[in-house]
């Protein structure tokens, strides 16, 4: 019996993004159903009761949420191919590390630039993102990807980033690839795979629908 997939999420969502970019590496076929969450459907309520939020993959009716969590479970269901995780467990426990670190760090820093509406909070937002970016762009270092030789759980907790990178430049001021241009390199190795470059969203659509979640927030 094949496997029935499906993926409920937001296209915006860089959460969401890296679920696309985990099946994509395992050459998973899916349905994906669009999420509207001013009017959150009654299968995603079902799905996720505790946060309500996207992504959640169904697996065979089972539901499981948080984008890592998803990544990892892929990650291990789906192991014939392009594994995302080290085999060694110290070098998993650091992938876990900055994937989270990804997640508590960059994720908040960011959210400064886009969504404040005070010029000096952007401001240490934008400091804070940056210093993020350059503490990911050391531990990259000379490798080609943060799994070494191989596409991993890293790439795929950072990548999706990527296609907000335009927006978080447009609204602070700044250029991330003056200040990382490491990342920005690692950024277009990234982009040379199909599986991400076929599940990011287009960088302007992004930046459209920012600027439309702030002109209905009173941002601009």
């Amino acid at each position: 019996m094949a496997d029935e997939i499906a993926l409920l999420s937001t296209w915006p969502s860089m959460f969401g993004m890296r679920v696309r970019v985990a099946l994509a590496e395992k050459g998973l076929k899916y349905e994906y159903r669009e999420e509207d969450l001013r009017n959150k459907s009654p299968l995603l309520l079902l799905m996720n009761p505790v946060h309500k939020k996207i992504p959640v993959l169904i697996h065979n009716g089972k539901p499981i949420s948080e984008s890592m969590i998803i990544v990892e479970y892929i990650d291990e269901v789906w192991n014939h191919k392009s594994p995302l995780l080290p085999t060694d467990p110290f070098q998993r426990a650091q992938a876990r590390f900055w994937a989270d670190y990804v997640d508590k760090k960059l994720y908040d820093t960011a959210k400064k630039i886009i969504w404040s509406t005070k010029g000096e909070e952007q401001e240490t937002g934008k400091k804070e993102f940056i210093e993020c970016l350059k503490l990911l762009e050391g531990e990259l270092g000379d490798d080609p990807y943060f799994g070494g030789e191989n596409f991993g759980f890293v790439d795929v907790s950072l990548v999706t980033f990527s296609c907000w990178f335009h927006t978080f430049e447009s609204y602070g001021n700044f250029s991330i690839e003056t200040e990382c241009p490491k990342l920005v390199a690692w950024t277009k190795r990234c982009l040379e795979k199909e599986s991400v470059s076929s599940s990011l969203a287009d960088p302007h659509k992004i930046h459209d629908f920012a600027s439309g979640v702030r002109k209905r927030l009173g941002i601009e």
